[in-house]
């Protein structure tokens, strides 16, 4: 899932980028408020990450300006600011959580995992669809309790999947947290990922919606 970290400093920015993608995110970087309200109105993105002291416009303006534009990903507030008129700031601006500088990077992971699952209704860690598992922590996948060997992009459309079961997804919606912006949003990457994880799961859940996109099937009881 696709990521964005708005962060002024360049090396802490890059670090970021780099933990995150090690834990299986596409990430994209705004260095500036002004770059971040374009970014964030503009593309789809799982959460944010966000910081406060920012060139131009600052955080909370940007946030404000955010979900005044109906916006409503989740929004991680990370900065240096640690009084509490400044977290209750953040949170009036409508920030889902806030961690002060300095921090452990893991548990900032832990966190957007955590806000992400929240945001489409899943409470547990681990995502369950039939005899699918998924841990959104180790990145483990099972069928009826063995285990699944998914390549990143693969395990990336399953994980957006079982955050959002019995609802349409459609093929950009699926490659926006899929494909790097540098890939070619015209070719059927989404298609043969869809198709290989079938192959690897030998369960009926995926359905195709012609025309449209794809179904992650809910089970009947």
């Amino acid at each position: 899932m696709r990521l964005l970290v708005v962060e002024d400093e360049v090396r802490l920015s890059t670090d970021l980028r780099r933990v995150f993608e090690h834990a299986g995110f596409l990430v994209e970087c705004a260095l500036d408020g002004v770059e971040a309200l374009r970014m964030g109105a503009g593309e789809p993105y799982a959460c944010v990450i966000l910081d406060l002291g920012l060139p131009q416009i600052d955080g909370v303006s940007v946030l404000s300006r955010w979900r005044e534009q109906g916006l409503t990903f989740p929004v991680l507030i990370l900065t240096a600011r640690g009084r509490w008129s400044d977290k209750l700031a953040g949170f009036n601006a409508g920030a889902d959580d806030y961690v002060v500088k300095p921090f452990e990077m893991d548990e900032v992971v832990v966190r957007v995992r955590a806000l992400i699952r929240r945001s489409a209704g899943h409470a547990a860690p681990t995502l369950k669809c039939g005899p699918v598992s998924l841990d959104t922590h180790s990145g483990r996948v099972t069928v009826n309790g063995l285990p699944l060997q998914l390549t990143g992009q693969e395990f990336r459309i399953l994980e957006f999947m079982m955050h959002h079961p019995g609802k349409l997804i459609t093929r950009s919606a699926l490659s926006d947290h899929v494909s790097e912006r540098t890939a070619d949003q015209t070719s059927n990457v989404v298609d043969v990922l869809i198709s290989r994880i079938r192959r690897k799961l030998s369960v009926n859940l995926i359905q195709t919606v012609r025309g449209q996109g794809y179904r992650l099937a809910l089970p009947k009881a």
